[in-house]
């Protein structure tokens, strides 16, 4: 089969896999119909995650059909449709029954990081009952694919986590899929405000498109200043950190109203400053999560009732074949405007 390989950091290519087989009985082999790139993945090319080792295929968001389950898959059959979890549950460990599924003893996130993933014709998926959901006739398979992961980590680690209310006023930090995913779904909660903070005036054009009341070209580094300044100089009940890098987290510190919410979504791998000398009387709390999907139900059945459409995420498609096309168009999302590209396979 067909897949796409990480190589070692800054090299990558599409080679002649073998397909996966079952290895435990709790396992379910997918032929993949759809599948997308995730800004992860570009961490991984970079050599950002160490668990993710040479030779891995990549991937871990898509849809398809199963094509064989092992003995103790009793919720799926060959032949069905189906939504691939980002995140693998076992749905027996400790942290699973707390619906952590994210720290699953035996999965979490390991597809396309520490087993082979979903850029590739197929996959084999461990805990197949919990890590799947059936694709509901007439569905669009494209959008669904936005539940694999941006949807629910937008929507859990910002917003759930933010706690968005009715009237709040709503900062997101982050104007790429992920804050945009955020967007979408806080307006669940009807805040009062959503300001998009960016340094990209096309993506804070679409994020005007999904709803934002306001948005702020930080490019002259005076977002603080300009948020003050719409709120009355008390600043904001939730800041959405959604881009993992230290001066986008301590924007939101500088922003954050007292008994307001930090909730961090973005990947970190450098030190962040903690200002206590600003904060420590200011009564907030900070949030951090991993995507666990708890809330992928919930939101195929509000895509399902066109209360979202997930499909405005998706500004590219491409074949499998076409996949380093894909990356490259992806990689280059400030010139060619990409958001979610699909990838059918």
């Amino acid at each position: 089969m067909k897949a796409f390989v990480y190589l070692g950091a800054g090299k990558k290519a599409v080679e002649e896999r073998p397909k996966p087989e079952i290895e435990a009985s709790t396992d379910a082999i997918v032929k993949i119909s759809k599948t997308t790139i995730c800004g992860t993945d570009l961490h991984i090319l970079k050599g950002d995650v160490a668990t993710c080792q040479p030779g891995r295929v990549l991937g871990h968001e898509g849809t398809g059909v199963i094509e064989q389950v092992g003995a103790g898959v009793t919720a799926f059959k060959p032949g069905e449709r189906v939504l691939i979890s980002c995140i693998s549950a076992c749905g027996k460990c400790m942290y699973c029954r707390k619906l952590m599924y994210s720290h699953c003893v035996s999965g979490g996130w390991i597809l396309g990081n520490r087993i082979d993933g979903t850029q590739a014709e197929f996959v084999r998926i461990p805990h197949a009952d919990t890590s799947l959901y059936r694709i509901p006739d007439g569905a669009d398979e494209e959008a669904l694919v936005m539940l694999s992961d941006i949807l629910p980590t937008g929507f859990e680690c910002g917003v759930l986590n933010g706690r968005v209310q009715p009237g709040s006023i709503v900062a997101i930090v982050g104007s790429g899929p992920i804050g945009l995913a955020a967007l979408l779904t806080a307006r669940f909660y009807s805040p009062a405000e959503i300001i998009m903070i960016d340094l990209d005036d096309n993506r804070l054009e679409t994020a005007k498109r999904f709803g934002a009341t306001a948005v702020i070209n930080n490019a002259d580094g005076n977002a603080v200043k300009a948020i003050m300044k719409l709120t009355a100089d008390r600043g904001v009940d939730t800041a959405i950190e959604a881009v993992g890098i230290p001066a986008t987290f301590e924007l939101c510190e500088a922003i954050i109203a007292p008994g307001g919410t930090i909730a961090n979504v973005g990947v970190h791998g450098v030190k962040v400053d903690l200002h206590l000398e600003h904060l420590w009387d200011r009564n907030i709390t900070i949030t951090t999560r991993l995507v666990d999907t708890v809330s992928t139900p919930m939101l195929m059945d509000t895509l399902r009732a066109r209360k979202l459409d997930a499909s405005l995420l998706i500004t590219h498609r491409f074949r499998l074949d076409q996949i380093l096309d894909a990356y490259e168009t992806f990689e280059r999302a400030a010139d060619t405007h990409a958001l979610k590209v699909i990838i059918s396979a």
